[in-house]
């Protein structure tokens, strides 16, 4: 989907004279996108932003084992990551380095851990950009930090994943595990069906979500418009969230007992872990998809994930921490076939720096690297599609990422 765009002479002297006499940069005219390397460029929160994206597995054992990205992973408070707490990790999904032919893809990541469709400052005073326009200084909407990237890149593909900050999704995580560590399991106190957890997913609710949704791409559409793109020119990939942890059955440590927190970090009910699945994770992808039929956008495709971590989740019996598996640490033989690709959910039994507590029941390394594969088979050689990604065969592709299929 490259474009060469030829400028005569004369036209680069007009708008070169016209950009000292105003002191603006031109942008593009109207349908005309500038030339250039191709780009891909992901939108939303902390489930692309790359979160947890430091650690590849879980161990409770000293954290170098799993530190695979080291104490740059996030590179915050430098030049190329200015916003503290975005975590913007080296192994975000963004960075697909090149197409399915091998030709160069470069790419940039405006995702923000924490962020929702809508620009907001935290309770903690902490800026979050949403998917819109918000101009203040510094402080920018991720909207219209693409506008403003794209008027002078070829981008040519989108990403988008939004919408799980909006139902709440840190308010239900923290809510449904206190539930777990505050009630004996002759007498579990679930979170699935308390009021303030209900209430997130009723329909009006998942309506309002999904409107939000709408406007967030909307917002995409015509940032891209700004920037001078016709729909024609690139494609949105609307991606939907992987399920972070398996139904309750499917755990390898029982509900009784501490072992299912204070060794794998995940301790929520079963079924509560079941309504995660079947409602929580349904829901905020209903939003997600629905939403990219709402927006009005034709040049869409939908990139389901929700699958895609699959017998690699948090607490799944098929995995294990490190230390179950005999793996002295992630660059081991067969570590990602034999570990999770999910973060633990630290709390005081398992906090230990330099983990951070916002990196729980995230794609860590591994989980990014496949969502990366993912991507990179969705944008193709430029002819984007979209699909359902699962896992492939074990052990790691030629680039170093989990074998992944897009079907």
């Amino acid at each position: 989907m490259g474009r060469t765009i030829l400028r005569s002479r004369t036209l680069v002297l007009c708008v070169a004279l016209a950009t000292i006499a105003t002191g603006v940069v031109a942008q593009p005219a109207a349908g005309q996108a500038p030339p250039g390397e191709p780009w891909v460029v992901t939108l939303g929160d902390s489930a692309i932003s790359g979160e947890a994206g430091r650690w590849a597995g879980n161990t409770n054992q000293a954290p170098w084992r799993v530190d695979a990205g080291g104490a740059g992973a996030y590179d915050e408070g430098t030049p190329s990551e200015p916003l503290a707490g975005c975590h913007r990790s080296t192994a975000a999904e963004a960075h697909i380095g090149s197409d399915m032919a091998g030709n160069p893809v470069r790419s940039l990541n405006l995702a923000c851990s924490g962020a929702r469709t809508s620009s907001r400052v935290t309770d903690d005073g902490t800026w979050k950009p949403g998917i819109d326009f918000y101009a203040d200084g510094a402080r920018k909407g991720q909207a219209l930090m693409l506008q403003e990237f794209a008027a002078g890149n070829d981008v040519e593909a989108v990403t988008v994943l939004i919408g799980a900050n909006d139902f709440g999704f840190a308010d239900i995580l923290t809510h449904c595990v206190l539930n777990w560590l505050t009630s004996p399991n002759w007498w579990k106190n679930y979170c699935h069906d308390d009021s303030s957890i209900r209430d997130r997913f009723t329909p009006a609710a998942v309506d309002a979500r999904t409107n939000e949704v709408a406007g967030a791409l909307q917002n995409v559409r015509q940032a891209m418009a700004n920037a001078g793109y016709a729909d024609s020119d690139y494609t949105v990939i609307v991606q939907t969230y992987s399920s972070p942890i398996p139904r309750g059955a499917q755990f390898r440590y029982p509900e009784a007992g501490w072992t299912r927190q204070s060794i794998g970090g995940c301790g929520v009910w079963n079924r509560d872990a079941d309504w995660a699945n079947d409602t929580a994770v349904v829901k905020m992808n209903q939003a997600a998809v629905q939403g990219a039929a709402r927006s009005g956008l034709t040049n869409y495709v939908v990139l389901d994930m929700t699958a895609a971590l699959h017998g690699r989740r948090l607490c799944e019996s098929t995995v294990g921490l490190l230390e179950e598996r005999g793996i002295a640490s992630w660059q081991s033989p067969g570590a990602v076939d034999r570990t999770e690709w999910v973060s633990q959910v630290r709390t005081v039994t398992t906090l230990v720096g330099p983990y951070q507590l916002q990196e729980g029941m995230h794609p860590s390394y591994w989980g990014q690297l496949a969502l990366r594969s993912c991507l990179r088979q969705a944008y193709g050689t430029g002819e984007v599609r979209g699909g359902t990604c699962v896992r492939g065969a074990d052990g790691i592709s030629s680039r170093g990422e989990p074998n992944m299929v897009l079907q």
